[in-house]
């Protein structure tokens, strides 16, 4: 029993850190498929004009077929942390 509620509790937090809460959405954040790094962000951040240029380069890139089924912005990581941070916004990694 002990083996089984370990499963269960191991699939229970998988789904909780791939939970978006209200109001924000999930972006993947990075210049190569296999080092992107997940970020949750408002929704908000959507209508800031530096995001908008990111979101112009995702949609040059991608279109609307994102390799990784969310959202993927093609940056490196720190300048998206630089633009995060310029909202105010305090991000570690």
């Amino acid at each position: 029993m002990a083996i089984l509620s370990r499963v269960i509790n191991s699939k229970q937090s998988q789904k909780q850190q791939t939970r978006v809460p209200k109001g924000h959405v999930a972006v993947y954040v990075g210049e190569e498929m296999e080092n992107k790094k997940r970020f949750v962000v408002p929704i908000s951040y959507l209508n800031h004009p530096s995001f908008q240029g990111l979101l112009n380069r995702a949609e040059e890139e991608f279109g609307f077929n994102h390799p990784i089924g969310g959202l993927t912005i093609p940056c490196r990581e720190e300048t998206f942390v630089g633009l995060l941070n310029s909202y105010g916004c305090i991000v570690s990694t």
